[in-house]
């Protein structure tokens, strides 16, 4: 697609007499939303094929990502973490519990709370496709370095606080 925008785009609420550019004046490739749903898209497509090598879905490699950083989550917050909807995360916990990847446990002062923990089995799982993962995320990043991508990190955390519905 051609350059079509050279204006501003995010022409704040405060200059009165600015109008809305057009999405046409903007043009999809200068709309923020429209290139990191095509980035995700790519994202999740590519590594959704490279983990048919491990016999793991993407909600399950996310599930166990989240996991491996955490001692241990509700399944709520596993959901929010890994960008799934609880139905989803409850059926892929069914699969990786089976597997012997993760254990739930009610939590004492709650037992309607379910805990989530990742067992060494699990960690094992996930540190197979890691080198995976992470080859596709520096080929997304070919040619940005790390100056650009702590900038670019630091603008996705602004977005991601203007936008969120969860605290975490």
């Amino acid at each position: 697609m051609e350059e079509r925008f050279s204006g501003t785009v995010l022409r704040r609420k405060r200059d009165e007499n600015a109008t809305r550019p057009t999405m046409g004046e903007i043009g999809l490739n200068h709309f923020a939303p429209y290139l990191m749903n095509r980035l995700m898209a790519r994202w999740n497509a590519n590594l959704s094929e490279e983990l048919r090598e491990y016999d793991m879905t993407t909600a399950k490699m996310r599930a166990l990502a989240v996991l491996c950083v955490s001692s241990t989550v509700t399944i709520n917050e596993l959901s929010v973490f890994a960008v799934t909807e609880q139905s989803t995360m409850s059926r892929t916990l069914d699969s990786l519990e089976q597997q012997g990847y993760i254990r739930r446990q009610p939590r004492v002062e709650d037992m309607r709370i379910r805990d989530v923990s990742i067992t060494e089995e699990g960690r094992a799982a996930f540190e197979k496709v890691w080198p995976t993962m992470y080859d596709l995320f520096l080929q997304m990043f070919d040619g940005v370095d790390e100056a650009e991508y702590r900038g670019f990190i630091s603008t996705l955390h602004k977005v991601l606080h203007n936008i969120r519905k969860h605290e975490i």
